[in-house]
């Protein structure tokens, strides 16, 4: 146990193990304890469930909402406009499953006190977009929080979950899960029946914009340490279109989101010169992606693509034109309450920076890559469909169970399903949740634990502390030692990593065969130096499993890039060497499957099956 051998080791026993205490793991607690009223439900969290999560600071609009008692929407509706935002590619079983039930998770949510805002005259909830609702949510998360804190067992907050394990009589069934108190460093054992990952996607795993003191100001929550993907593909699940990242329009310096200014607001944008201009740019999309250019709405990818033409062409920068909409006082106070209810930030860079936009059109700019699951992109782990949706080729298990028997993903974990964001993800985690109870009723028996497994992760998981005590000896200059690396080094090694061979900001979302091959060698080189990864303390040790998620998602991310020989979503990234949609030979998802004895990864095709109409 070397210098830590001192530490607690605390073990849970459980029916139902929720890694991951977002929205996505909130409604698998809470829909657990609806079908499993006997089961233990626990619910494991590296933060605080009370403020965890993509929606931590609030939300200002549900933007997953069919309106089905108002026959506004239909679950066949956003199929087809999943499907064709993702230029064709989406597992419509999936879509359709969440469709169908997203409507009563959102009345669930204002049943619980979530205040709705509602169409004066209607009586409707206030549309800000088809498929958006508009709210205030500054309590948004604590609301749904305390619905599962009173559906689970028990709540485990601060606990970083790093390894997911495996049954010792079945190497193919998932037994529980281990990890660490992020305040005490006690060792924490999780066995359970049925595992439910519902962690966050990968956000840092590109170089971003703001870099420095500013590098946690990204689109996306900082937190995200891509332990959705990291965690599964770690013991060989299959894992889909993971190239698959998404690049949005954000407001510039702050990330402020731009959907609620553009969709209730009014707004549009304008080069620099006051010109439209995505209209120039049609015939050069056309030539790369075909017919798909001429879908409604037109997919995010191409609107990106015409932003990033028109600035290499020399044009920009892109403003919004917000002077028009903020005359009217009631808009001006609904587009700053949008920033202040969410993403303060943007509001203070405008102020910084002596940006009234009543007075000055504020400029935008495109994020660095994300991969989420759970918001624009597919990525995300190879799940079983529906029973009475899904093709047979989709079914071999339970609703959202991964191709590790008892494992279940859902939110960013769970791939094939974009536009799920806050609602969809509740609702993808009652799927899964009911699905893992019907599981475990159907075994019959108990999971049992390889206890020299436990040990050596033990082990793995705080090595790095281990290896900061010793290396810290051979301190050469401020915090240099030749015998680790520190977990923000190494981060931002993998952010340039990625940005340059894997199409990051650098280089303008660009990349190729070759660039991927050698971007696949010097990740090999970054692993084997994460080995020797140091961490002074708690606190360091968090961020070194969080950069241990990151640079293995990260490699899938690289893997699935290189498969696809294609450029699926110009807007997104460009494959150099392919520059053109391929529906001929790529029209299917990528899947992936990680060896971790070897290292090696095995690629394959999957079809897509357009099962609505």
């Amino acid at each position: 146990m070397g210098l830590f051998g001192g530490r607690k080791t605390i073990r849970v026993e459980s029916d139902v193990l929720v890694v991951g205490g977002g929205m996505a793991g909130c409604g698998a607690a809470y829909e657990s304890r609806f079908w499993g009223r006997d089961k233990k439900v626990v619910v494991v969290e590296k933060a605080n469930i009370e403020r965890s999560g993509a929606v931590a600071q609030g939300l200002y609009a549900i933007n997953c909402y069919m309106g089905m008692q108002w026959d506004e929407n239909q679950p066949e509706d956003f199929v087809e406009y999943a499907s064709n935002d993702l230029m064709g590619l989406v597992r419509e079983d999936l879509a359709y499953d969440i469709g169908r039930h997203v409507d009563s998770t959102v009345h669930k949510f204002e049943e619980w006190g979530l205040p709705m805002m509602r169409d004066p005259e209607t009586g409707r909830y206030l549309r800000e977009g088809k498929w958006q609702i508009m709210i205030h949510g500054e309590s948004y998360k604590p609301i749904v929080a305390e619905a599962a804190r009173k559906a689970a067992t028990e709540v485990y907050n601060r606990i970083m979950v790093t390894h997911l394990l495996m049954d010792k009589r079945d190497r193919k069934r998932v037994a529980g899960a281990a990890g660490f108190n992020v305040r005490t460093g006690d060792f924490y054992v999780f066995k359970a029946k049925s595992v439910i990952v519902a962690a966050g996607g990968a956000s840092h795993i590109f170089k971003p914009r703001s870099v420095g003191e500013g590098m946690g100001r990204t689109w996306y929550a900082p937190w995200s340490s891509a332990s959705a993907y990291g965690l599964p593909i770690q013991i060989g699940a299959k894992m889909t279109q993971m190239e698959n990242r998404i690049v949005l329009t954000r407001f510039k310096d702050g990330y402020g989101p731009v959907g609620a200014y553009f969709l209730h607001l009014g707004t549009y944008t304008q080069n620099a010169y006051g010109e439209e201009y995505e209209s120039k740019w049609y015939e050069d999309t056309k030539a790369l992606v075909g017919d798909y250019v001429d879908r409604h709405p037109v997919p995010t990818c191409l609107r990106n693509h015409a932003f990033l033409r028109e600035v290499a062409n020399g044009y920009g920068p892109i403003r919004m034109v917000t002077k028009e909409a903020f005359q009217d006082p009631h808009k001006e106070t609904v587009g700053w309450e949008n920033f202040l209810g969410m993403t303060i930030g943007q509001a203070v860079v405008w102020a910084s920076q002596n940006i009234d936009p009543k007075e000055i059109n504020p400029e935008l700019t495109t994020s660095e890559p994300y991969v989420m699951g759970s918001h624009a992109t597919c990525s995300g782990a190879w799940a079983s469909g529906p029973e009475d949706y899904a093709p047979s080729e989709y079914r071999w298990g339970y609703n959202r169970m991964m191709t590790v028997n008892g494992l279940f993903g859902a939110g960013d974990a769970s791939g094939g399903t974009p536009h799920k964001f806050s609602s969809g993800s509740f609702t993808e985690g009652r799927i899964a949740g009911k699905a893992s109870v019907n599981y475990i009723n159907d075994m019959g028996d108990d999971t049992q634990l390889d206890e020299a497994e436990v040990r050596r992760i033990e082990e793995e998981i705080f090595q790095p502390m281990e290896n900061y005590q010793v290396g810290r000896n051979e301190i050469v200059a401020g915090t240099v030692s030749p015998s680790y690396i520190l977990p923000l080094h190494a981060l931002q090694r993998l952010e340039k990593l990625m940005d340059e061979y894997c199409g990051g900001i650098g280089v303008n979302y660009m990349t190729n065969e070759p660039l991927l091959n050698r971007g696949l060698e010097l990740m090999s080189m970054l692993k084997e130096d994460s080995e020797h990864i140091g961490a002074e303390d708690l606190h360091q040790l968090q961020r070194a499993w969080e950069f241990k998620h990151r640079r293995l998602a990260s490699e899938s991310v690289m893997q699935h890039t290189l498969f696809r020989k294609e450029t699926r979503w110009p807007g997104y990234y460009y494959r150099g060497d392919h520059m053109k949609l391929d529906d001929e030979n790529w029209h299917c998802f990528t899947l992936s499957e990680y060896d971790a004895d070897s290292g090696n990864w095995t690629m394959e095709k999957a079809p897509v099956y357009h099962i609505v109409d």
